[in-house]
């Protein structure tokens, strides 16, 4: 039997119960895209509750005071292009020391000219959203004819001015057979990372069928598949740690998983389009250990504090109190940072220290931020390498 390789899933640096590992900041809901899954329901006028250059400068503030190394500062929205402060305020990010990327949407706002102003201004990556592989099919997701175009354009704008580009994928049950075809796009056309999003029923994704838990664990054995050739994660899909973890001891094995009929569709369409041939990735890039409120901080266009952005429980307000204080010492994110306080088969989980599930997603249907993940499929203690994935499991958590 082989040796599975020490890190097979990564932890911050620092301790997350001290400062978080990235902050993402809505600068606005200003958005003329429609998404079917929109999580801030945009509106395409700017909300006039919306924090001001002043409110975000004191939020970038906050976000320094964390301390070195600084958090990842995210720009999202809406479509944060709408602010015309925005290149100021990447600069200000920039001048105090923050690594700042930027997350546009897909509209007519998405120009190399736009780009290249927030990269001479400090950014250092964008992130776009492809939900679609044709353009039909994105879309008719965005719900404005032109997006996918744009989208291709921005990002090969985005590439060449050296800019790194995440491209972000919303997973839903329409487009669960696409996502073989996705993967194959964003290995063609190059991404620093592609990021998959598990569906959380908040905003407008309330109106959205829910991915079955079999079906999540499909996506995600296929995610892990894919690891191989693209660096790959997932957003609210916190058991592609359990994943990695499973993987790694049934790969020192020699054995494989045996998963659902859709990861054998998905894993099929992916052959027939060469996505695991040629070029192989050196190293496997690993999961990070960061969930809402443990190492992530979302806030809100008007200065709200969330665990995520997908989880609409407030802890506070940046202008009432230090973000540093509602996120070391709130009740909602030492909460949250207490794997012992799951319930259900959550809390029953082996792996609930290292996964712990979407809180976003137990919260979204159960209205309790505790509660089990509908989403996961593994029932606890069912691994049948137990000792191996322990050892496995502590040796990573060091």
């Amino acid at each position: 039997m082989n040796r599975p390789p020490r890190t097979v899933v990564r932890t911050p640096r620092r301790a997350v119960a001290e400062r978080p590992f990235i902050v993402i900041w809505e600068a606005t809901r200003a958005c003329p895209l429609v998404c079917l899954h929109c999580r801030a329901e945009a509106r395409t006028a700017r909300d006039p509750r919306e924090l001001d250059g002043a409110g975000a400068r004191r939020v970038m503030d906050q976000v320094a005071a964390f301390g070195r190394p600084h958090p990842l500062f995210v720009i999202t929205g809406g479509d944060p292009f709408q602010r015309a402060d925005l290149t100021d305020l990447v600069a200000y990010g920039t001048s105090l020391g923050l690594r700042v990327a930027v997350s546009p949407s897909g509209t007519p706002t998405l120009t190399r000219d736009a780009l290249a102003a927030v990269q001479g201004a400090g950014a250092v990556a964008v992130s776009l959203s492809l939900d679609g592989s044709t353009a039909s099919r994105h879309d008719a997701f965005r719900g404005v004819p032109g997006v996918w175009d744009r989208t291709l354009e921005g990002w090969r704008a985005a590439l060449a001015l050296g800019l790194k580009v995440q491209i972000n994928t919303t997973v839903t049950r329409d487009g669960l057979e696409d996502l073989a075809d996705i993967a194959a796009l964003v290995r063609r056309e190059g991404a620093m990372l592609w990021s998959v999003f598990v569906l959380v029923p908040t905003g407008r994704g309330e109106r959205l069928d829910a991915l079955t838990p079999d079906a999540v664990e499909d996506v995600l054995h296929f995610l892990h598949d894919c690891g191989a050739v693209l660096a790959t994660k997932t957003t609210e899909g916190h058991h592609f740690r359990r994943i990695a973890l499973q993987r790694a001891v049934l790969d020192a094995r020699g054995e494989r998983p045996a998963p659902g009929p859709l990861y054998g569709r998905l894993v099929g369409r992916a052959a027939r389009l060469g996505l695991f041939e040629g070029e192989r990735r050196a190293v496997r890039r690993p999961p990070m250990d960061v969930s809402a409120g443990r190492g992530f901080v979302f806030v809100s266009h008007t200065g709200e504090v969330h665990p995520s952005g997908f989880l609409p429980l407030s802890a506070g307000n940046v202008a009432d109190r230090p973000l540093t204080e509602i996120y070391r010492d709130s009740d909602l994110f030492t909460t949250l940072r207490d794997p012992s306080l799951l319930r259900g088969r959550c809390g029953a989980c082996e792996f609930k220290a290292v996964c712990g599930g979407s809180r976003s997603r137990a919260y979204g249907f159960t209205r309790d931020v505790l509660e089990a993940d509908p989403a996961c499929a593994y029932e606890p203690g069912s691994f049948p390498y137990q000792e191996e994935l322990r050892a496995l499991t502590e040796s990573t958590m060091r």
